[in-house]
């Protein structure tokens, strides 16, 4: 059994960043583009440890924490009743990020791996959120390429079964302002400066557990 009380609160911290307004990007967007649009996701002058031009909430910025023995270096643990993201050190600490969750019943808690990682990556609404909501959704049916807009903002990390792809993702917003709240179909979102800062430490492999959003905090497949 696993709780939130595996973590510590410690004192070091990194600060969220700002997304400016922009237009969809071509589908022909090329790879080129990438350093661009991570500057633009980035205000200027940026400074991880007091940039909070977002205003969330100071509980939700980036904190290094500490670990109880025994949790696996690498591994994602997301506590999905307090809206945090801990990805677990090798030095006996983990990097806490807040989070939103999935709406309702969309959250699915569970063990999985990261199966794919992707820069700006493009988004295609599932077939199920097309059925649920077509209005919304069904426009969209066809993808939507990578850029500052797109709802999996500057990086995914894909979450599978074994061999089979779940659709959920842990993944950017161009929405920040949902984060610690329940806003998505499914995903895990983050501020795209902080999943920027998680994606390069996060090896393909590595085991995520997202823990139920009812109160009780277990490592369930």
């Amino acid at each position: 059994m696993l709780t939130r009380r595996h973590f510590l609160h410690t004192s070091a911290a990194l600060f969220s960043t700002a997304i400016p307004a922009s237009l969809l990007t071509s589908p022909a967007a090329a790879q080129s583009n990438w350093d661009a649009w991570d500057a633009r996701i980035t205000p200027a002058n940026y400074d991880p440890a007091t940039s909070n031009p977002w205003g969330l909430h100071p509980r939700l910025l980036p904190t290094r924490v500490e670990a109880n023995d025994g949790l696996n270096p690498g591994d994602i643990h997301v506590d999905a009743v307090a809206r945090y993201l801990y990805h677990v050190g090798t030095d006996g600490t983990a990097m806490r990020y807040g989070v939103a969750i999935a709406r309702g019943n969309l959250y699915e808690p569970g063990t999985y791996v990261v199966r794919r990682k992707a820069k700006w990556p493009k988004w295609t609404p599932t077939a199920a959120m097309i059925k649920r909501d077509p209005v919304k959704y069904g426009e969209f049916a066809d993808g939507v390429p990578g850029g500052p807009t797109n709802p999996l903002g500057s990086r995914a990390l894909y979450l599978f079964v074994g061999n089979r792809d779940t659709y959920l993702r842990i993944h950017g917003t161009p929405n920040p302002r949902s984060i610690g709240g329940r806003a998505s179909s499914g995903c895990v979102r983050m501020v795209m400066a902080h999943v920027n800062e998680l994606y390069d430490q996060v090896s393909t492999g590595s085991t995520t557990f997202l823990y139920p959003a009812d109160g009780h905090v277990s490592a369930t497949s």
